[in-house]
């Protein structure tokens, strides 16, 4: 089944988004859609053999490979791939990855405003937003521009049915992160939440099957929606608590990426009850558990998923630079942020610790 949706910007349709088996081998067309000819194809070194795939399916649309995109896009692997691409006179680029690769082709395209078409091999979901992450010194900024945004999103189930469990499991549960910010952000309404909890409902009724059966393209093809579901309020809405943390952390101590959302969703979303019981409320529901920061962390633990930061690698000596830097020009939030309070919420998170949501530091 071919489904295909559009969103319309002031200026330009933002996206094109496509959910088909076997999608892949028909990237051609969405780039005669667009208008363009001269394909550079985005990977990681360890999926470079797709891109090659890939870029042997474009035939004389394909210019060449670019297969150094790297976890939380470094802005020097980004001046390096620009230059690539102009010296192959690249107009559009196609990546097949997860957020690495996504995210060094929106930061081409905000360099360049080439074109992107994006085929996901993930949950990531950062394919649906405007949100560009990008580290630099040992910092991680965002920043929002239309630039950014893929033309066109492929989602092809062939191409994640081969994505491990554990990774499967933790890229899912990076997707739910989004879905849970969007309930509270600042700038939430009807609509917004309504995405939300859709895109969260196909992840805690769809990661817990495909633990058992990952090879189901009707699991994968559902997922990838709730993927692009959470992506896309995420794009919609502000950032909170949860992702600040996650960026923090993902900078400075280049913790992976999905990992590291895992770990922290569960205490961010307990810190955060605190205060707006009723809004998490229907998480909780979902989950089938009293509270939906616990709820978070037994469906984690249930799913094998990491749930410690000493489990990634961090150092207890780390948590007070996290938190001091968490501090530090902070994201809005539902819940006053204190330094005290996410000292405390890092510590329960470094240890695996099963959040409540008593605490009120």
């Amino acid at each position: 089944m071919t489904v295909f949706y559009s969103a319309h910007g002031a200026t330009k349709v933002v996206s094109r988004v496509r959910f088909e088996i076997d999608g892949r081998q028909d990237i051609s067309s969405e780039m005669t859609e667009l208008g363009v000819s001269r394909a550079l194809v985005l990977t990681t070194p360890e999926q470079a053999v797709q891109g090659e795939e890939l870029l042997e399916s474009l035939g004389v649309n394909g210019v060449g490979i670019y297969s150094k995109a790297v976890m939380h896009t470094p802005v020097d692997v980004t001046q390096h791939a620009v230059a690539f691409a102009r010296r192959l006179n690249a107009d559009c680029l196609v990546a097949i990855g997860g957020g690495s690769t996504v995210g060094l082709a929106k930061a081409i395209a905000y360099h360049t405003d080439l074109r992107q078409i994006v085929l996901p091999t993930t949950y990531a979901g950062s394919e649906a937003t405007p949100i560009l992450g990008q580290t630099e010194n040992g910092a991680k900024t965002t920043l929002r521009s239309e630039r950014v945004l893929p033309e066109a999103i492929v989602y092809d189930a062939k191409l994640i049915t081969g994505l491990p469990v554990s990774m499967t499991v933790t890229s899912g549960l990076n997707a739910m992160a989004h879905a849970v910010e969007a309930l509270y952000a600042q700038d939430a309404n009807r609509l917004s939440r309504e995405l939300a909890l859709s895109g969260f409902k196909a992840f805690a009724e769809g990661l817990p099957a495909l633990v058992d059966t990952p090879s189901s393209l009707k699991l994968r093809e559902d997922t990838l929606f709730g993927a692009w579901l959470c992506g896309t309020v995420l794009g919609q809405v502000g950032m909170a608590l949860h992702h600040k943390l996650c960026h923090v952390l993902g900078g400075t101590l280049n913790l992976p990426h999905a990992q590291t959302h895992a770990i922290i969703l569960p205490h961010a979303t307990a810190f955060n009850e605190v205060g707006i019981p009723e809004t998490l409320e229907p998480l909780a529901q979902l989950l089938g558990s009293q509270t939906a920061g616990g709820g978070l962390f037994d469906l984690s633990k249930r799913l094998g998923a990491p749930t410690s930061l000493k489990s990634v690698g961090v150092s207890e000596d780390d948590l007070q630079k996290a938190a001091d830097a968490a501090v530090e020009n902070p994201y809005w939030n539902p819940r006053p942020v204190t330094r005290e309070g996410i000292r405390e919420l890092l510590q329960n998170a470094y240890e695996g610790q099963r959040p409540t949501s008593g605490s009120t530091t």
